[in-house]
């Protein structure tokens, strides 16, 4: 029985299509982004809560 199968078959571990990232860097910007609106948004809230008195 003579079997013609064309399958690509390729390591999973080579990882072509995966793009470089900098996960820690990612995690740093996203924490002191979020910080600082919450602190931009806690000003606000503040400036108008005096305001309105």
């Amino acid at each position: 029985m003579d079997v013609n199968v064309n399958a690509q078959v390729r390591d999973p571990r080579e990882h072509i299509n995966e793009e470089p990232r900098n996960d820690l860097g990612d995690l740093l910007a996203g924490f002191f982004g979020m910080t600082g609106f919450m602190t931009v948004v806690f000003f606000g809230m503040v400036i108008i809560k005096y305001l309105s008195e």
